[in-house]
């Protein structure tokens, strides 16, 4: 029997059930089971903590800044967690209070509280802060995924509809005029999402100028009275296409923690908005006001008489009050910038800030839909009378920790579903990036070799006699995998000490400057590889050292990949991921450097038609090749 939307968003309700227990058991273990020192070690504990500030914030809630002295050991904390500040002071260990994360870094954290006071028991030391599990995500998309199995008319229901593929999209014929920014399949996405009467779909492989269609067509959009929101499923990519937009001229608002937003984008925030306008001089001397009365209501001690206690409540009653005044101006600032915007970006879970949950959008824009899951793709969905959605399936899929979810399709995105469902979806042609041989295989085996190179790139090489796609072969060395320090991640030495000495002997060739992104799929070889950077390969060079995870989006005119898999097995993990391998060759701009053991690869048919390619085009080196003398 056909399955319907209905029945689709109920079983995706399920595996997100799956999910969201798998991520919470993984927590709880650590929370409860642990003693703090075990905490502390894993990074989702603080003990003991030093209070260096303490004040009111905005909308009148108490904040304190804390330090701790293990400032060495990794953590866990980030902007917009969930924490609960507790006391292992004797008499007070039952005592907690719950708060959230505004910012963390290696030292210092800020925790901000929805109470009315800090109470008196953090005074007498010995306090410490847990990270709590948190539910606010998964609560926001069981949500809108339980709003969506029950609409039965209307807007939403026309989109659900729609983006699943039980409906037909519709689009007006109006002329859009071609941007001179744009090339022919750009300016035909641009044309089909102004057009776009429901939904639009662009498939924008690696270096196709994904953002700058976008922007073009939302600064079209922008100018009639038309509300836009833009959303992304991380911080990252949310500032990359605000900045773009703001860069276009167009008034955009940032709403998100301050903590994740990236410090060149902190004029766009709403925070930073509010405080421009001439009314929040009003509010800064009433929370001055407000701050005062509350200092002298703390002179007070615990143990005084009816009549003090009395008059510190009559002080404490007249600050609140003052912060509800205080709150009140707030928001109205509020919705005086939020009206005069013309884009709001925030992240997918951002899309629920109270600052917008009144607020509809002619238009939600999604970028990198192909990287958040689908729950979470609906959330701003809901806010809509119109979406489009950006990005590209074939590189890295959301983060799933359920094996059991992941496999009964949980990672599946809406893009993906989208593009295989809808008959009209917008490819970007003509990629920018790099050179024609580095997008050669990634082009045959993700794009049906529909891409073509412009032409500036067959520039981009080093030089003429450059070989631009390299496979150095370990095969036959003896270049055993082995588990790192932690026991969870992969490493492999010799390959590590391989790529020392390629990348050397290729520095050697070439003095100019140049950048280089040195990549791995294992978080031990990284480690590894890091070590290796320490010493420097001269000022000329920029070298990034990070997982393939962590570098989607980057490019640099170099990439070397290290493989790591060298077993009798043939075993090669979540290399069998192949989205993982074209986001790593798809970052280099004008040469490719990949090292691993054909023997081990060889096996699988992605690896073994990449090794073919590479050797057929004159790539193909082995190791003994840099054997020391």
């Amino acid at each position: 029997m056909k399955q319907d939307a209905i029945e689709e968003l109920a079983a995706l309700t399920k595996l997100l059930r799956i999910e969201q227990k798998e991520d919470f058991d993984l927590h709880e273990v650590w929370l409860k089971k642990s003693t703090v020192q075990e905490r502390k070690k894993n990074g989702i504990a603080w003990f003991p903590l030093r209070i260096v500030e303490s004040g009111y914030g905005m909308g009148d809630y108490p904040f304190l800044v804390v330090e701790r002295h293990e400032i060495q050991v990794p953590h866990q904390f980030q902007g917009g967690a969930p924490v609960q500040l507790f006391s292992l002071a004797e008499g007070n260990t039952e005592d907690t209070l719950q708060g959230t994360v505004v910012f963390a870094d290696h030292a210092r954290m800020k925790l901000t509280f929805t109470a009315d006071e800090i109470p008196d028991w953090v005074d007498d030391g010995k306090i410490g802060v847990n990270l709590l599990f948190d539910s606010k995500t998964y609560d926001e998309m069981f949500k809108a995924l339980n709003i969506l199995i029950n609409v039965e008319k209307g807007r939403l229901k026309a989109l659900r509809d729609i983006i699943l593929g039980y409906s037909a999209a519709q689009f007006l014929k109006n002329p859009v005029v071609p941007s001179e920014r744009l090339n022919d399949s750009q300016n035909a996405a641009m044309e089909r999402m102004i057009n776009a009467e429901d939904v639009a779909i662009v498939h924008g492989p690696p270096g196709t100028g994904k953002t700058t269609t976008l922007v073009e067509a939302i600064a079209r959009m922008a100018i009639d009275p038309v509300k836009i929101l833009v959303c992304a499923p991380s911080n990252a990519a949310t500032d990359h296409l605000a900045a773009s937009l703001h860069r276009r001229g167009l008034r955009v608002v940032r709403i998100g923690n301050l903590s994740k937003i990236d410090e060149d984008n902190e004029d766009l925030t709403i925070e930073a908005h509010i405080q421009n306008e001439k009314e929040f001089k009003q509010i800064r001397e009433i929370k001055k006001r407000s701050i005062e009365l509350r200092r002298m209501a703390s002179k007070y001690k615990r143990n005084f008489g009816r009549a003090e206690a009395e008059q510190r409540k009559l002080i404490l009653q007249e600050a609140r009050n003052m912060g509800k005044e205080a709150r009140v101006l707030e928001d109205y600032l509020v919705g005086k910038v939020i009206g005069n915007a013309q884009v709001i970006a925030t992240t997918l879970i951002g899309s629920t800030s109270g600052y917008i949950s009144s607020t509809r959008f002619d238009v939600v824009v999604i970028d990198e839909a192909g990287q958040g899951i689908e729950a979470a793709a609906w959330v701003p969905i809901l806010k809509a009378d119109k979406v489009i959605m950006a990005g590209d399936p074939f590189q890295l899929p959301p983060t799933v920790k359920s094996q059991e979810a992941a496999k009964l399709g949980l990672t599946t995105t809406l893009l993906e579903k989208a593009i295989a469902r809808l008959p009209e979806v917008s490819l970007l042609k003509v990629q920018y990036r790099m050179h024609e041989r580095i997008m050669e295989y990634s082009n045959r085996i993700f794009y049906q070799n529909a891409l073509t190179s412009h032409a500036d790139n067959q520039y981009r090489g080093l030089d003429e006699e450059e070989i631009v796609v390299e496979f150095v072969d370990t095969a036959g060395c003896g270049y055993e995998e082995e588990a790192g320090d932690d026991g969870h991640s992969l490493q492999n030495k010799e390959e590590a000490r391989l790529m020392d000495r390629h990348f050397k002997a290729l520095l050697s060739r070439y003095t100019s400057a140049c950048s280089v992104g040195i990549l791995s799929p294992y978080r031990a070889q990284v480690r590894l590889l890091q070590e290796g950077t320490q010493s420097g390969y001269g000022a000329q060079v920029d070298v990034t050292v990070n997982t393939i995870d962590s570098f989607q989006g980057q490019e640099r005119d170099i990439i070397y990949i290290s493989l790591v898999r060298s077993n009798d097995r043939s075993e090669i993990g979540f290399l069998k991921d192949y989205r993982r391998m074209n986001v790593a060759m798809t970052r280099a701009r004008k040469k490719l450097v990949m090292i691993g053991d054909s023997a081990t690869l060889g096996k699988d048919t992605f690896y073994e038609g990449l090794l073919e390619m590479i050797e057929q085009r004159g790539g193909y080196r082995t190791a003994w090749d840099f054997f020391e003398s």
